[in-house]
């Protein structure tokens, strides 16, 4: 958290800035901050808040203001920093770590850099205090007589702190930095005379003479109008160095502007003569002893170095050990340490090896870091809780050969003088576990040449944005390397005696090198396990974790540290997230398993995904690790049952709106259960394609929640989800659906529904009818249509009438099946229902054509195809057309046939229906015998084999 009065009046949190509101509000927040930890009165309030006379009502809009902000404050969980805003009689208190406010580390920062003795040091801290403004003090508020004296002070301060950093400039001789640095700020400052008059010099130091001059005449013509007044001293002092050509040494510190050089003074043109300093100090490119004076002739935090072996420093832990794999991670590692001061992010879950890999790496590249690797665990996830960011700056200093009562108290005074020893270094620094960026940001080093390894289970994007650090994610490890890792613990003899079971406990610890590291651990100390035992006894999820943890380490411990750092809210959705019977989940499903909606779910999502919980593997879709699954589960089981009802519920409604989009006018192919809670929200499909596109990306997580819904006594939601895939059944009726179509049977007939029953046994049959199991087909299709009688569904019945004479037709009852399907168009017209209708009219079509009627058969499909809309659903019409094609040139009337055939075959390509492709490809290519009909015939296929 910060609070910013240098720019916008604002407070930055993690998540963004506060919604602070109006303007008064943003004043009275200046007016608090400007006195921090000191009550303000309501009157003193009441003048910063209004211009001129305020109203009646003055208090109770100041009363107003502070409760919305306080209630602002809570909400960002301020107290966490320190931050407190509190009634003290008839005042109001902001009390807060004044490190958290930028004005107050402005004046820190320029308190250090007067303490320097290095100019390039005190270029560093100048720049460091500058950079912290964001455009004029107090911006965004209402200033009343005090805030705009503040202001005015502020923005004082801060042309002060320019001036000092250009002077600062000419001591190094970089008059060209320090003409940039003046130009911009005298054009925006015209009348200041200190300004124009350093901006002279500096032009007239980098010959630009002409320029100077004309800076000084317009400055003097600027002051007479606008003012009435003569240039002042400084202004004319500068103009007549300029005019005698003997501009004077820039003197590091000078408060001014240098003085003419006397005539006893260096001669005209000489470059001053360099006389050692006593009080200077070691510079900061060598930490080494210095053959100057002894160390308590030296001033200054940067006089605090003492003398320090000749080694670099190193606080870097050993190497790990038994380190396996990471190739790609540790070429990324050195393709990002490239470039200049490199920030590298190795980020990913817990346990998943961060600190093995940026250890590891470390390690490898010594010689690199010829001025030291510096390591710090911040523990951002211990807990003990977070590592003091001075107490870690402190070590860093200490290892640069800081004196101990030279470190400095607060943490952007050591932060600076780090980065000032850092500078002109080829160091390492590695600070791992951090938690946010907030808190690497200071432990930063200043050197260009140095690199910076973070490590973190969250994903710091703002440390991305602030100091484009790059980033290295990590993932779990693949098999072969979880078992070298076992290799290297148990030693290869025993690996190798059980190579299956080694392959399957690496794939049991889901590649997680913390579970992997905890399971050699556990065969390493009882040698006469066997690998296939401790297998056995980690496939049971019911007992997992446990096994994966030893003595205080394990997959547990480390996740609940995770965990402990998030929000309520995120924490409710993944506990949910444990029940989810699927695979992976979008933020739809998430939400039904939370009972949120999709924002909110979305909102926790990205929470999750920030700590390495959960992955995104799309944009909106994400997954859990199996440990991680497992973990989450155990956080509140007892909403195992609540959760998955809700989930199978969001799949009945999102599976309906997909049959709705991909069948338009179909009938729906079940009422809902009487205890059906419909989702906070469901998800729209543009057209058919979206809408199938989901089926078939859902396939697998469909077919578990059947499972779970049938295992958890839910038989009603079993059939339901099942059978709701239809649309996709008849798109690829050869995929294997009957075994799951078999256990939409077994629901069924557990909850005796003799609908259920009789609408899974139609769909069923139809399948085994595309596989070729035409008798088995038969069996369970005759008492289908009998079924749908007993539960009044005469449109039930008239689809199983048609499914069971597609089988009649198949075993050559052609009379049989056609009366069939006539009884089918006969209950499907009765009920009004056209889609089942053309589907009666179009198997009838091909069994008139099977029994040689060809103009009945081109009847039944001409009334078919008027029955549907233009839109109608690509599978059906393009059987028609392909029926229509067949029946025509039976008919004699060839070129229509082929005509026909050919919009049949080319219809179902665009659509990807290789089932039609064929069926209208086969019999075009027997008119026509042309080459191009075969390969597309060939081509589909292949297709509807798997094979294309």
């Amino acid at each position: 958290m910060e609070f910013r009065l240098l720019g916008t009046v604002s407070v930055e949190t993690l998540t963004g800035p506060l919604p602070l509101g109006p303007a008064k509000r943003r004043s009275l927040l200046a007016a608090l901050l400007l006195s921090p930890n000191t009550p303000v009165t309501v009157g003193r309030l009441t003048d910063s808040l209004w211009d001129d006379e305020p109203p009646l009502h003055a208090r109770s809009v100041i009363q107003g203001h502070v409760s919305r902000l306080r209630t602002l404050l809570v909400g960002a969980d301020a107290e966490a920093y320190g931050v407190e805003l509190a009634t003290v009689g008839d005042a109001y208190v902001l009390r807060l770590p004044e490190t958290l406010l930028d004005s107050q580390r402005f004046e820190e920062l320029l308190m250090l850099a007067r303490e320097q003795r290095s100019p390039a040091d005190t270029v560093l801290m100048l720049k460091e205090a500058l950079s912290l403004w964001q455009g004029p003090a107090l911006s965004g508020a209402l200033t009343g007589p005090p805030l705009r004296a503040a202001a005015h002070s502020l923005e004082e301060s801060r042309l002060a702190t320019v001036e000092h950093l250009a002077r600062t400039y000419g001591a190094l001789g970089e008059h060209h930095r320090a003409a940039a640095l003046l130009a911009a700020e005298t054009a925006a400052h015209p009348l200041r005379e200190s300004l124009a008059a350093a901006l002279m010099l500096a032009l007239y130091r980098v010959g630009r003479q002409s320029e100077a001059l004309d800076r000084f005449h317009r400055t003097r013509r600027l002051l007479a109008d606008e003012l009435g007044v003569d240039p002042g001293p400084g202004l004319a002092d500068a103009y007549a160095l300029i005019l005698r050509g003997e501009p004077g040494p820039a003197e590091p510190g000078d408060g001014g502007v240098p003085e003419p050089v006397s005539a006893t003074g260096p001669r005209p043109g000489a470059a001053p003569t360099a006389v050692p300093d006593p009080a200077a100090p070691v510079r900061n490119t060598d930490l080494r002893p210095s053959p100057g004076p002894a160390p308590a002739a030296r001033s200054g935090n940067t006089a605090a170095l003492t003398a320090v072996d000749d080694a670099a420093a190193d606080l870097l832990p050993r190497a790990p050990r038994g380190f396996h794999g990471r190739g790609p991670e540790l070429a990324a590692l050195t393709r990002a340490a490239a470039g200049e001061a490199p920030v590298c992010l190795v980020t990913g879950p817990a346990g998943v090896g961060k600190t093995a890999l940026a250890l590891q790496w470390a390690h490898r590249s010594p010689a690199l870091f010829p001025d030291g690797r510096l390591f710090a665990d911040l523990r951002g996830f211990s807990e003990a809780g977070e590592a003091a960011l001075i107490d870690v700056l402190r070590e860093f200093l200490l290892a640069l050969g800081v004196a101990p009562r030279r470190v400095p108290e607060s943490v952007q005074a050591a932060a600076a003088l780090f980065r000032s020893l850092t500078d002109r270094r080829r160091l390492l620094v590695i600070l791992d576990n951090a938690r946010d960026s907030a808190t690497v940001r200071p432990l930063l080093p200043g050197g260009s040449d140095c690199v910076t390894l973070v490590t973190s289970r969250h994903r710091l994007e703002g440390l991305i944005a602030s100091d484009a650090a790059r980033p290295v994610p990590l993932d779990t490890l693949e098999p072969h390397d979880g078992t070298a890792l076992f290799a290297g613990v148990l030693g290869e003899e025993r690996v190798h005696a059980e190579p299956v079971a080694a392959h399957r406990l690496a794939e049991l610890c889901g590649g997680l090198p913390l579970a992997l590291r905890v399971t050699a651990a556990r065969l390493a100390g009882r040698p006469r396990w066997t690998l296939a035992a401790l297998a056995d006894e980690l496939a049971d999820e019911r007992s997992r974790l446990a096994y994966l943890d030893v003595d205080d380490t394990g997959v547990a411990a480390a996740l609940r540290l995770t965990v402990q750092h998030l929000p309520p809210e995120a924490v409710h959705q993944f506990a949910r997230l444990g029940h989810h019977p699927g695979g992976h989940f979008d933020p739809y499903t998430a939400a039904a398993l939370a009972g949120t909606d999709p924002v909110t779910a979305t909102a926790a999502l990205e929470r999750l995904a920030a700590a390495h919980l959960v992955t995104e593997t799309a944009p909106g879709h994400w997954v859990l690790h199996d440990l991680v699954r497992l973990y989450a589960r155990g956080l509140d089981p007892a909403a195992a049952s609540e959760a998955l009802a809700r989930v199978l519920d969001h799949y009945i409604a999102t599976a309906l709106v997909v049959a709705d989009t991909a069948e338009p006018g179909g009938e729906p192919c079940f009422v809902l259960p009487d205890d059906y809670r419909r989702p906070s929200a469901v998800r729209d499909f543009a057209d058919r394609t979206a809408a199938m596109r989901w089926l078939a990306a859902e396939r697998d997580d469909l077919a578990l929640a059947a499972v779970a819904a049938r295992a958890a006594g839910l038989d009603d939601r079993a059939w339901r989800i099942i059978l709701l895939q239809w649309p996709q059944v008849v798109w690829r009726a050869r995929d294997s659906w009957s075994p799951l179509l078999e256990l939409a049977l077994d629901s069924a007939r557990a909850g005796k529904d003799a609908y259920a029953e009789s609408r899974v046994l139609t769909l069923l049959g139809w399948v085994l009818t595309e596989e070729g199991r035409t008798g088995e087909a038969a069996a369970l299709l005759e008492r289908s249509p009998l079924l749908a009688r007993q539960a009044g569904d005469p449109l039930g019945e008239a689809t199983a009438l048609i499914n069971l004479a597609v089988v009649q037709a198949e075993l050559g009852e052609l009379d049989t099946a056609q009366e069939g399907c006539v009884q089918a168009v006969e209950l499907a017209r009765t009920e009004g229902d056209r889609h089942t209708e053309m589907l009666a009219l179009q198997h009838l079509a091909r069994m008139q054509l099977t029994a040689g009627r060809p103009e009945d058969a081109l009847e039944s499909a001409r009334t078919a195809l008027d029955l549907g809309p233009e839109h109608e659903e690509v599978a059906r019409r393009t059987l028609l057309l392909a029926v229509s094609g067949e029946a025509r040139v039976a008919l004699g009337e060839e070129d229509e046939g082929i005509r026909l055939l050919d919009r049949a075959a080319t219809e179902a390509e665009r659509a990807g229906y290789d089932e039609g492709a064929v069926r209208a490809l086969g019999p075009l290519l027997r008119v026509t015998g042309r080459a191009d009909h075969r390969r597309r015939h060939e081509e589909a296929l292949r297709r509807l084999s798997g094979e294309g």
